[in-house]
């Protein structure tokens, strides 16, 4: 067996589950943040047999996009009155990350 541990951007979270759920993997969701953005994440954990690891990865890949999104920094300090002009950037969002890892035990109590 395999557990695999999926971190996908939390706009592409409903269409996954369903995609997952429809298809007969069950499921279990985390919310996560971190990375450049803070955003919020959710990570997914299942468990499937060894056959069964291609099928989930090409319906997280069918169902996690990347978008673009554009970003500014601010300064460390602004005081009232001056005026800014913030460098922006676009930076690449979503998709997922996929970890498979061997399962030793599952146990369902």
């Amino acid at each position: 067996m395999k557990f695999i541990v999926s971190v996908v951007n939390k706009d592409d979270l409903l269409a996954l589950l369903d995609a997952l759920v429809v298809s007969g993997y069950g499921v279990t969701t985390c919310k996560t943040s971190g990375g450049l953005l803070r955003q919020e994440n959710v990570a997914l954990f299942t468990s499937v047999e060894d056959e069964q690891v291609e099928d989930v990865i090409r319906l997280i890949r069918d169902n996690c996009h990347t978008r673009i999104k554009r970003v500014g920094s601010l300064p460390p300090v602004m005081e009232s009155g001056e005026l800014y002009l913030l460098d922006t950037a676009e930076v690449e969002v979503g998709g997922a990350v996929i970890f498979v890892l061997d399962l030793a035990q599952f146990l369902k109590v």
